[in-house]
């Protein structure tokens, strides 16, 4: 599958805090909080903004190339597919000369409020962030609106950026866990 994501992130957010606003709002839970795990890689040539991630989202597993073409709501393009293991499709593209740059983990509470996505993730070393994904700008906007999140507040940068703003280079960490 292929296509632009439409995503803003509320940063330094509290995870119950949240969850209750969604809640108030008429959103509904529906994943509870799970262990995510994902390689990443670069492509082949290496393009900055663009990369493979292999990712076991506590549900399945997906390999997809993302490329950041801006730091828009409409900035990051997405093509995906979904593989049956995480660890075979890990070898897989050992054996065609892909090494991962990288190994991360996240955990992430996902929530619902009309066609909006709603993700709250926690990674190691930064605080707890909120991803508003929907399949157009104007949801976006009307589910931070209905969340009583100023827009303002919201930022479209990818977790790299993110990382950067707390003075962490995530690009240099070969093993992100959490303790």
């Amino acid at each position: 599958m292929a296509g632009i994501e439409y995503e803003a992130k509320a940063l330094d957010v509290h995870p119950a805090k949240i969850a209750r606003l969604i809640t108030e709002a008429g959103g509904t839970c529906t994943t509870g909080t799970r262990l995510m795990r994902r390689h990443v890689y670069d492509t082949i040539p290496a393009v900055p903004g663009r990369w493979v991630r292999l990712r076991d989202t506590g549900t399945d597993t997906t390999l997809c190339v993302k490329q950041i073409t801006t730091d828009a709501v409409d900035g990051t393009h997405e093509t995906e597919v979904t593989v049956d293991s995480f660890e075979e499709t890990a070898a897989l593209l050992r054996l065609t000369g892909l090494t991962p740059r990288g190994y991360q983990e996240n955990r992430r509470t996902s929530y619902t409020l009309g066609a909006v996505r709603l993700e709250v993730d926690e990674w190691p070393r930064i605080p707890p962030y909120l991803e508003i994904e929907a399949d157009d700008e104007a949801q976006v906007w009307t589910a931070a609106t209905a969340l009583g999140i100023d827009h303002g507040r919201l930022t479209s940068v990818n977790t790299t950026k993110v990382y950067s703003l707390y003075g962490i280079d995530l690009d240099s960490i070969a093993d992100l866990r959490f303790e």
